[in-house]
């Protein structure tokens, strides 16, 4: 794990806990930084990262706070309370 991706997760850990102090903003910059940084050094967000955050607004999303999680079949459907933007991920598989 290099520099980047360390600096990159704890910059996810920052927002995380700006959410909890319900501030949004900040927890919004954090993670335009972590994702600034991923872009500069061409290294991804990593996807457990990738999806704790809004693609739309980059607020972080923490269930039942920032974000709404409901399971259909063969796929999770997160929706941001803030924008209103909805993610769906696939899981399961033969």
């Amino acid at each position: 794990m290099g520099i980047p991706a360390e600096r990159i997760e704890r910059l996810f850990v920052l927002a995380r806990e700006a959410v909890v102090d319900d501030e949004y903003d900040r927890a919004r910059g954090y993670v335009a930084r972590a994702r600034r940084i991923a872009e500069r050094n061409r290294c991804g967000i990593p996807a457990e990262l990738s999806r704790r955050a809004c693609d739309d607004c980059g607020v972080y999303l923490r269930p039942g706070k920032t974000s709404r999680v409901r399971t259909r079949p063969g796929r999770v459907v997160v929706r941001c309370t803030e924008c209103g933007a909805t993610a769906r991920y696939p899981y399961g598989g033969e």
